[in-house]
């Protein structure tokens, strides 16, 4: 029988409070942690932390938020969602990364991504000219860094490394690295060449027009002589008692944050039918634990995923509602699914 695993993921969004008031970003980490431990205990496989440096967001950091959560968790997966590699050190990041995974014996993954949010490469002196070519020589620098062995390797991004030997080692000796991509089909092939799983980021649309994505992954693994993982879907959604309720709580919060974004990128406002038609036919997995698991079987069984992750935070949906949001994920949500896929 196939193994599936699920997830649970989320740029530390900041929340409102019962009152309508926005929580402290300090306050908004620590609910993401409460929210990582219920995930723990009601058998949620995976939980992964988006890097952001935008006001609405309070995780610029992942890891470190992911150490927090390693010291109170048992069994959770602890994945990064996406790292940036582009604006960030290959040898730093596999650093922190790996110091995760011994302090969580062994759970930590990486999810490298070139980012679809841009801020990080002003804020650290990277030229958007540049997106490209830092992730090309970025990727291939970390790919050597997952050997744990003394690395020789030179570009133009970053300083040239002679037989140098990076520490923390992984007790297993290879750190679980993943590759997010958005829909570029040239991104999907780099990671086949690597021999990495692949992350889809599916934020929109019909989930079923990704699976020429999967398929291409996979046929570049076998002409690349590589080996092709599970694939893995993420996409936002949000789970409460009834559909009502769900699209109730999500929608005003969520078209704020949309309309904000999109702003910027040149997108109209979201209209209320928009957003419906997602929810019906599109990516956005949203209502009661039935519908949610209906959704999510259709999504997981269209596109042979191996993987599922939701963005379960969007905007400043209360942190009373976040939290039951994982409770329902967890207790209902996932063994519905299970059962779905099973039959």
């Amino acid at each position: 029988m196939t193994e599936f695993t699920f997830g649970l993921d989320t740029f530390g969004d900041v929340p409102e409070d019962d009152k309508g008031n926005l929580l402290s970003y300090g306050a908004a980490l620590r609910q993401v942690v409460d929210e990582a431990v219920l995930a723990d205990e009601l058998g949620v496989d995976v939980i992964a932390l988006g890097e952001h440096h935008r006001p609405e967001y309070a995780i610029s950091s992942p890891e470190t938020v992911l150490a927090a959560i390693a010291a109170r968790t048992e069994r959770l997966r602890l994945a990064s969602g996406v790292t940036v590699l582009s604006s960030d050190d290959p040898v730093r990041v596999f650093q922190r990364f790996a110091t995760v995974d011994g302090l969580s014996d062994g759970r930590a993954e990486v999810i490298l991504g070139r980012g679809s949010f841009t801020e990080s490469f002003p804020l650290f002196g990277y030229d958007l000219a540049d997106y490209d070519k830092l992730f090309e020589e970025k990727i291939e620098l970390f790919v050597k860094l997952l050997d744990e062995k003394p690395v020789t390797w030179s570009g133009t991004t970053r300083a040239p490394l002679e037989n140098a030997d990076v520490f923390p080692k992984t007790d297993s000796g290879r750190l679980t690295t993943w590759v997010g991509v958005g829909g570029s089909p040239q991104s999907v092939v780099r990671t086949a060449r690597y021999g990495l799983p692949l992350m889809l980021a599916i934020i929109g649309g019909a989930p079923d027009r990704f699976a020429p994505y999967v398929d291409l992954y996979r046929r570049a693994a076998d002409q690349l002589g590589t080996v092709a993982h599970p694939v893995g879907m993420h996409s936002p959604g949000f789970v409460a008692d009834t559909d009502e309720e769900a699209k109730e709580l999500f929608y005003p919060r969520y078209k704020v944050m949309r309309d904000r974004i999109g702003a910027l990128r040149g997108w109209p406002p979201l209209r209320k039918q928009e957003f419906d038609h997602e929810v019906e036919q599109g990516s956005l997995y949203i209502g009661s634990p039935e519908t949610v698991a209906r959704k999510m079987a259709r999504a997981i069984k269209a596109l042979g995923v191996g993987r599922f992750d939701m963005i379960y935070s969007a905007g400043s949906t209360p942190a009373s509602a976040r939290l039951r949001a994982v409770e329902l994920f967890g207790s209902k949500v996932l063994p519905m699914t299970r059962d779905l896929l099973a039959g």
